[in-house]
């Protein structure tokens, strides 16, 4: 999972109007809302192919398509292959038998956004280094003031020294990510090994007697 970089805070004024960029104290009471917007997935399928070549107990040994061969110990009683559309554990296997396994890889891409709120009314500020806000639940909450922060207000542009007692903000603050959601599910199957050829019709059969 990827994350990026949040995006920075920003504080609008109702008294006119916007943009101040601030850091909120963690004590600060927030209302927060997160919404998802989910892409498009896309799939990767995987197919691996192995020969039965041994069978005892619950010891398995596999031939793989390179001709390594692989030796798996312990297979667990909820092992279960389709083979031939019947469903089979690891007693059901025999040799000979091809099994297949196929990998499905979905990967979804994800866009989390998480806007927190803030409201209160200026009840002293110390330009240009911060902001004391009184907050709803009757609190008070100092917030630093970038440095060169420019707010407009009623259609003027001012600095830190234009905020005044009494001003109502509201601040937001929007954090927007984007992550990766990965799902893989196997599936088992296989097929029975090939019936032993018959032997040509002129081809003499040896009975004991």
């Amino acid at each position: 999972m990827k994350w990026e970089k949040a995006a920075p805070l920003s504080l609008v004024l109702v008294a006119g109007v916007v943009c101040i960029a601030f850091a909120l104290n963690a004590n600060a009471q927030i209302h927060t809302k997160t919404t998802t917007t989910t892409g498009k997935a896309t799939q990767q399928v995987k197919v691996d192919r192995a020969e039965v070549v041994l069978v005892a107990g619950n010891d398995l040994v596999l031939k793989v398509e390179d001709g390594t061969i692989r030796h798996i110990a312990n297979v667990p009683q909820t092992f279960r292959a389709t083979v031939d559309g019947r469903e089979m554990g690891i007693y059901d296997l025999k040799v000979g038998m091809i099994l297949e396994r196929t990998t499905t890889i979905t990967t979804t891409p994800k866009v989390v956004t998480t806007v927190q709120t803030i409201k209160g009314r200026v009840w002293n500020v110390n330009p240009p280094r911060y902001v004391m806000l009184a907050l709803e639940d009757g609190s008070s909450q100092r917030f630093e003031i970038p440095d060169g922060q420019k707010f407009k207000v009623e259609g003027q542009t001012v600095d830190a020294w234009g905020l005044k007692p009494g001003m109502i903000i509201t601040a937001t603050k929007v954090v927007e990510f984007t992550a990766t959601e990965v799902e893989q599910q196997r599936k088992l199957t296989g097929s029975m090994p090939p019936a032993p050829a018959m032997p040509p019709a002129d081809t003499p059969i040896l009975i004991a007697k």
